[in-house]
Order: structure tokens, then sequence, then C-alpha cells
């Protein structure tokens, strides 16, 4: 930790900033400049970062000088390990990992209909919701166990591995009979709880963006999942809320290089709840795969219209097929694979 004095600051206050340094047990080193005196403070970066270092009067700002998310953070530049969802392995590879289906499980009839479509034109992963957090109490809510059910039958009959949500700390061991990867949603991003149980989980974990949470909110949050012990965590990029009204959110490229910067763990993109307009969906697809997405997840319905949830940004099959012929040129262009 790095402490910037104020331009004012008298000997006495520098003093008196070292002696409360030394007496919270830690180290210090002095280094003065023409305007400003700036002192290292050195120890357990737990213990320094829980003092009132800013308190401290003479004191101008305090500057970390560690990443706070040590076991997100990449090291050394060298390739992180794919996080594997049934054997569909994702990141530090070449290929490009499609997952897709509907928004919300209806029916065993239509998951079934629905995953045979998708994996027929190439997605290798099976979304769908069988708990659905919506903003109104009223609306339809998922299927809750007969929906997980619904999605393992799918599972059994096309070999596609399953990604739900999960909204409760209660569920987890309920997930853990049906589903290969758990989605904490942007509601739940921040939910402590929620992460840390999902932590000691044996299964991999999708964490998406909260549609208010800085990139430095995300990882620290992906953060709390890998310190209970679980390292198989994708992170999630899917819109996030700005002053723009157009589109339903901002989906936000730029995360996409920085998160693969400065983590360790693959990246996918949304672009279906990033802009939540079916017909601008496949744009911002392939700008996902152009900027070095890991994997995409697109949601796709066999009739919209009759959809229970998020019908109006979800895609045809025949428009999905058409558009991972696009992915997969796209991919080549910039070195990748579909």
């Amino acid at each position: 930790m790095i402490l910037i004095t104020q331009a004012t600051v008298t000997d006495a206050q520098i003093d008196h900033i070292v002696a409360r340094i030394e007496g919270f047990g830690l180290r210090s080193q002095i280094m003065r400049g023409d305007s400003r005196v700036i002192i290292s403070v050195l120890g357990p970066e737990d213990l320094i970062r829980e003092k009132p270092l800013a308190a401290i009067p003479g004191v101008e700002s305090v500057v970390p000088v560690m990443k706070p998310y040590k076991l997100v953070a990449q090291e050394n530049g060298a390739l992180p390990p794919p996080v594997s969802i049934g054997g569909v392995k994702i990141g530090s590879g070449q290929r490009i990992a499609l997952i897709s289906g509907p928004c919300s499980v209806e029916s065993k009839e239509q998951v079934l209909s629905i995953a045979t479509l998708v994996k027929n034109a190439g997605a290798r992963v099976l979304r769908g919701g069988a708990f659905k957090p919506r903003t109104s109490p009223y609306s339809f809510q998922g299927l809750g166990e007969d929906g997980l059910r619904f999605l393992a039958q799918a599972r059994a009959v096309t070999g596609l591995p399953i990604i739900t949500e999960i909204m409760d700390t209660r569920d987890l061991s309920l997930m853990e009979k049906y589903t290969d990867c758990l989605q904490i949603g942007s509601r739940n991003m921040q939910n402590f709880a929620l992460l840390k149980e999902v932590g000691r989980s044996r299964l991999p974990v999708m964490l998406k963006r909260g549609f208010s949470a800085t990139i430095n909110d995300l990882l620290l949050s992906a953060e709390y999942i890998l310190s209970e012990g679980n390292p198989n965590v994708l992170l999630c990029e899917r819109g996030i809320r700005t002053f723009e009204t157009m589109t339903r959110n901002t989906l936000d490229l730029n995360a996409v290089p920085i998160l693969k910067a400065k983590t360790r763990l693959p990246v996918v993109v949304d672009p279906t709840h990033g802009i939540g307009l079916r017909e601008f969906i496949p744009q911002m697809s392939l700008a996902a795969v152009a900027a070095g997405a890991d994997a995409l997840m697109i949601e796709v319905h066999h009739d919209p219209e009759q959809a229970r949830s998020d019908g109006e940004q979800a895609l045809q099959p025949e428009v999905f097929g058409d558009l991972v012929r696009r992915i997969r040129a796209v991919a080549e262009a910039v070195g990748r694979e579909l």
C-alpha cells in the first residue's frame, strides 16, 4: 500500500503517520518528492487493508499496489487451464464454445426440441432456466425441479451438458443432482452467501456480471468463489445498465480483452441479454468473437411468440443456424475455431 501525503504535510505529521503505521505492527519507507511525500506501507496485505490509514492527518490518498483478487489474477502471462462443463472445455484454447437454449424451460417437449435444434446447428452446451429470477413477482418463475428433470432428459437424448441458474443456497444439493454447471445471475453477482456456497460445490460456476457492477466488482465476486476452493469459474459479460435506453442493456465488449488480460478465467459473452433486441444479436455475437470471447451464450426458441419469458430476444432456429456459420467465419479470421 502507498500513502500519498497532502501538499501541506508537516514533518510532525509525517512522524505521526510513521508512528501510527508502526503502531499497527507494519513497516514504512519514506520517499520525498518535490510536492508530495510518498510512504510505502509494508506488511501482511490483509492487515494493511483493515487499518484506517486514510484517516490519519496529513494523508491525502491511499493507493493499493497489489490486486485484491489474487486467485483470479493472471500470473506470468501463462495460459489458464480450461473449465470443463460436462467434458466441454472452455478457455485457454483456440476453440470457441456455443451455449444455447431457451430462456425458460417450459415443458419436456419444448426443451428437447430446442436442444436438438441447437445441437444440430453447432451448440455444445444447453442452457435453460428451471428457476427464473423475474423483476415482477407475478411473472413466470420457472418449473423448479420439473424443469431440472426435463433438462437432464434433454441431455440424455442429445449429449449436451447443461447449465442452469441457481438462486438460493438451499437449492444447491438439488441442482447438483441434475446440472453440469451452475449459473450465478446478474442479480446475484454480489450475493456473497450464495457465492461462498457454490464455491464449495464440485460443479463449475458461470458468474454473470451485475448490470450495475464494475469489472473490479465482478473479479472480486469471482474471488469469493475461488477462495472457497472451487477453481472452475467462468466470467460472463451480459451487458450493463447505462443512460442508453434504445437497447435492454449496453453490451460492454471492452470487458472481454480486459478480463482476459487481468484474469486466468475464461470469458463468456451473452449478447442476448446484452442488447435484448433479436435483430441485433447476430452482430453483437460476431463482435464478441472478434473481441476474444471464449464462449457465447445465445437464447433460442422455436416459437418466440409463445415463450413464457424473453421471447422478444430469442433467436429462431433458422436464424441461429445462419449465425453459427457466420461465427465460424469470424473465428477463423481471428485465428480461432468453432
